[in-house]
């Protein structure tokens, strides 16, 4: 009587699978996590151009940016100019720094995350912030 083969995969093929596996999961993790912190970026700087946005409006009628605060109070028309209320920063626990310093100033930043040099704090958009690559600052334009 013969021995009939079992046909299956040696340990080695299945090792050799399971390796080749746990790296594409690793490569596939990695760039998940850099696009997770360049979306997070991209709304952070949108957010900063929208407060931008309204606090220009805001001068455009009144002629004057809000009085001293932090964060800046657009008074009872805020919902005019921001119509979903302040921008809140992506991860919970960060939070963004919007100032008005005096009626004819404003600054407003966000802190970026990850390695990158995107930031603009250092080029006199604002002072006391960090260096370029940690925060997007925006300020007054009139």
């Amino acid at each position: 009587m013969r021995k009939r083969l079992i046909a299956g995969f040696t340990l080695l093929e299945l090792l050799i699978v399971i390796a080749l596996i746990g790296i594409l999961v690793s490569v596939a993790t990695a760039s998940y996590s850099s696009a997770q912190f360049k979306a997070r970026n991209s709304r952070r700087k949108l957010d900063m151009k929208a407060v931008q946005s309204a606090l220009e409006q805001y001068y455009g009628v009144n002629n004057q940016y809000p009085a001293t605060s932090t964060p800046c109070n657009l008074g009872a028309d805020a919902a005019t100019y921001l119509p979903a209320g302040l921008p809140v920063d992506p991860r919970p626990a960060q939070s963004y720094t919007i100032e008005c310093t005096n009626i004819s100033s404003y600054c407003a930043c966000g802190v970026l995350e990850g390695t990158t040099t995107e930031g603009n704090a250092s080029d006199a958009s604002c002072g006391g912030f960090g260096s370029a690559g940690s925060y997007f600052c925006v300020k007054q334009l009139q």
